[in-house]
């Protein structure tokens, strides 16, 4: 997982240096970096991701401690290689900081631990990977866009200002609220 994480931050250092993206590179990786933590969290735990998930998932240790743990993990690498990415990317005019991603990476993240409860890890994570895509990626469709920094800026409006963090913090929170409730649901083996 950090391979990928550090490979594409890599990748979008190296666009906006010697691929002539120097302006789009900041709006580009904040539009990806809420997504990124997705992918390891949907390998990090279940069947598919564990050949010994039949005798973890009964433990005491296992269920949602074990998935908790999984995800900490998945952060620990992801949030230090992304914020680092972002320092190095070139300056850019307007626009979110550099934290701006953050707090939508823990909302979304909570939100697929959340759906992860009804339908497996796996499932869960690509579900609130393919809102995210469809939600940054439908206001561009109709206005077929001579370049792409017109709709990364018009996806930038997720993150910029207060209202929109906001929106982002109570998400995380009802996400976590949710997760609190189906905690036991991890105490059992997934359908799938």
């Amino acid at each position: 997982m950090g391979g990928c994480v550090g490979a594409g931050g890599a990748r979008a250092v190296a666009l906006a240096y010697g691929g002539g993206l120097g302006g789009t590179a900041r709006p580009l990786l904040l539009v990806v970096a809420p997504v990124l933590p997705l992918a390891g969290v949907g390998v990090s735990y279940g069947r598919c991701a564990d050949p010994m998930h039949e005798i973890t998932a009964t433990t005491p240790g296992g269920g949602l401690r074990l998935l908790l743990v999984r995800t900490a993990a998945v952060l620990a690498v992801t949030v230090p290689v992304l914020t680092l990415a972002w320092a190095v990317l070139p300056a850019s005019a307007g626009g979110p900081g550099a934290v701006a991603w953050l707090l939508p990476g823990l909302a979304m993240t909570l939100a697929a631990l959340a759906l992860s409860s009804y339908v497996g890890c796996r499932t869960g994570a690509s579900s609130v990977a393919a809102c995210w895509a469809l939600a940054v990626a439908v206001p561009a469709v109709g206005t077929l866009p001579a370049r792409l920094d017109e709709p990364l800026a018009a996806a930038v409006r997720y993150f910029a200002g207060p209202a929109a963090q906001s929106s982002w913090a109570a998400a995380a929170v009802l996400s976590a609220g949710l997760l609190a409730l189906r905690r036991r649901s991890f105490d059992h083996l997934e359908k799938s």
